[in-house]
């Protein structure tokens, strides 16, 4: 694409919301959504107004004097990202210009999404996560353990009851997320993906960006929300039927062990976690990780973090700083997380396996610890499809 000053574009259908700080772009044929300050919508005004980007440029030096202003490097821009559907007459990427990716979950009725959340479903979620807390400190018994994972004698039960529950909390958790995105009557879908090692549900939030930024924060929230519900459910069990025993006390111990990892680890906010999002639409500072991961990689250059140069626009700096300080706090609750619960789990099963390998091929233990190693097979393979598919992604992005 030769562009010059006597250039005129003709962009693909937007749409162009006011934001906190910015503006966000929308394209409508594709989905994508692109934060832009002012003087970028100024000139896409004009640019739709058919003028070309040399009288452009000279308008938009007289009203911003202290902008650095380029527009034949602003229209290559607006063309890489696909939003040009042709300049001086001549149509351009149409051919490779992306549709719209199908959501779904219309049938779900959005009165039913309201009925969970609203000012007053809000208030009750705050109350029940005060009342785990109280709950927790209060009773140190119901404080997960890592030894909870294990239901039964036989470690062959214990990863399949497992998975099973936390399959059913998993969904729970993104089913909260569909409904206050439905609440909105906005579509959505559900996908896999992983963090770090954990293989994860993941809810397609994008359609968030039609919404103001004050409305989004509960949809960010959502699962959380559910969240806190089954932990209360979980943790008052125990107290109001204390004689409980046996398989059934095991599963409950298996979801407050569950969610309660599950709710810390949406304080590790160096991932792109539900509270991660909360403080970036809060903030205003979009990009916050890549912005927090620039800086770390100038101020700390003996640490290595992937991902390109991002623009930190004016004001946001103390907000990026103080993001990076979360970041490693989320960091050190990660390991926190791993030594806690995680790494003393797969040592305490392959120290209980692993000798049953020594028994002899008739015996139970012997197919216990055979059937143990292929689960953990298994849940590894899993975890590496999904690195796979999402590095692929990004591969074929670049």
């Amino acid at each position: 694409m030769n562009l010059t000053v006597d250039s005129r574009l003709k962009l693909v259908p937007i749409e162009i919301r006011k934001d906190k700080k910015h503006f966000i772009v929308e394209d409508t044929a594709t989905g994508e959504f692109y934060e832009m300050p002012e003087v970028c919508i100024d000139a896409i005004h004009l640019i739709i107004n058919g003028k070309t980007l040399g009288e452009i440029e000279k308008e938009l030096i007289e009203k911003y004097p202290d902008e650095e202003i380029g527009l034949v490097d602003f229209a290559g821009q607006l063309a890489e990202l696909g939003l040009v559907e042709e300049f001086d007459g001549v149509k351009v990427g149409l051919e490779v210009h992306k549709s719209k990716e199908s959501l779904g979950f219309e049938w779900i009725s959005p009165k039913l999404g309201q009925f969970f959340f609203n000012k007053v479903s809000m208030i009750l979620y705050s109350i029940l996560f005060v009342l785990n807390s109280i709950l927790l400190i209060s009773h140190p018994e119901l404080f997960p353990h890592y030894k909870d994972l294990f239901i039964f004698r036989l470690m062959v039960l214990n990863i399949p009851a497992w998975l099973v529950i936390t399959i059913i909390l998993l969904l729970i958790h993104e089913f909260g997320h569909i409904l206050a995105v439905r609440a909105r009557d906005l579509p959505t879908k559900l996908g896999i993906g992983h963090r770090l090692f954990l293989v994860v549900l993941e809810t397609d939030m994008s359609p968030v960006w039609k919404l103001p930024s004050k409305d989004r924060n509960v949809l960010y929230l959502a699962g959380i929300c559910f969240d806190t519900v089954m932990l209360f459910l979980s943790l008052a069990t125990q107290l109001l039927i204390p004689n409980v025993s046996g398989v059934f006390l095991g599963i409950l111990h298996v979801v407050v062990l569950d969610t309660f990892i599950r709710m810390v680890y949406q304080c590790c906010v160096y991932m792109k976690t539900d509270l991660y999002y909360v403080i970036e639409n809060s903030s205003g500072c979009y990009n916050l990780m890549e912005n927090a991961q620039q800086l770390i990689r100038k101020k700390l250059s003996f640490i290595k973090l992937s991902g390109t140069e991002e623009v930190i626009f004016d004001g946001e700096r103390k907000t990026v700083f103080l993001y990076s300080i979360f970041y490693f706090i989320g960091v050190f609750l990660t390991v926190f997380l791993y030594i806690l619960f995680y790494l003393p789990q797969l040592f305490y099963a392959f120290h209980k396996e692993i000798p049953k390998l020594e028994k002899t091929p008739r015996s139970l233990e012997f197919w216990d610890a055979v059937l143990f190693v292929l689960q953990i097979t298994i849940i590894f393979g899993i975890l590496l499809y999904s690195w796979r598919k999402k590095y692929s992604k990004k591969t074929i992005k670049s």
